[in-house]
């Protein structure tokens, strides 16, 4: 309940400040864990990728934001789940698998850290999607957070992990996370959904 009303407010505000716009939605399967990987250039980002989703979408947080009054209760309401500093912790790896195992749709920015234009993946975001057997669908976000200045979230083709499960090696595993961030990087230069 919480999180459709904050949903709902979040959809005016952003269409209002950055006339927020998203292309390919129809990519994201109705059912079944789900990875939305993205570039990651603001704290803004995971509203961005999320809001429009039809389906609700987890993320991981900073541990210290869920000591804060108000806003810890508020982003663990709203499908966040904390990160202790220093890294991902194999805790929240696990919490990561067992919601999408449970059918749910987490959002990953795999760099891992904010970037202005898009860095190197890391291998996080494809170990959760094999070890949970979610689709992985790459994500744009198009534009600079400046007030009235257009945004586009571009949703593109989910990219097939089967290839990459079956072969279970490191050099697949980095294969795959080259080919998100290569999906993530054409609709950067595009605007348009990956096929």
């Amino acid at each position: 309940m919480i999180y459709r009303f904050c949903r709902f407010l979040l959809r005016i505000l952003y269409a209002l400040m950055y006339r927020l716009e998203t292309r390919g939605l129809d990519n994201i399967p109705d059912a079944g864990p789900v990875v939305l990987c993205s570039n990651h250039k603001s704290l803004q980002d995971p509203i961005t990728l999320g809001i429009w989703v039809p389906r609700k979408v987890h993320y991981m947080a900073k541990a210290e934001l869920f000591g804060i009054p108000l806003l810890g209760p508020l982003i663990r309401a709203l499908g966040a789940f904390p990160v202790k500093r220093g890294g991902v912790s194999k805790e929240a790896i696990r919490t990561a698998i067992h919601l999408l195992e449970q059918g749910n749709v987490m959002g990953i920015f795999p760099e891992g850290t904010r970037n202005q234009s898009l860095g190197m993946g890391k291998r996080g975001a494809v170990t959760m999607a094999l070890r949970s057997r979610a689709v992985v669908v790459p994500v744009a976000i198009v534009g600079e957070y400046r007030m009235f200045r257009k945004m586009i979230a571009v949703y593109g083709a989910p990219i097939d992990m089967k290839p990459f499960a079956d072969a279970g090696t490191a050099e697949s595993m980095e294969e795959a996370t080259e080919q998100i961030m290569s999906k993530i990087k054409e609709m950067l230069q595009t605007g348009k959904p990956s096929a």
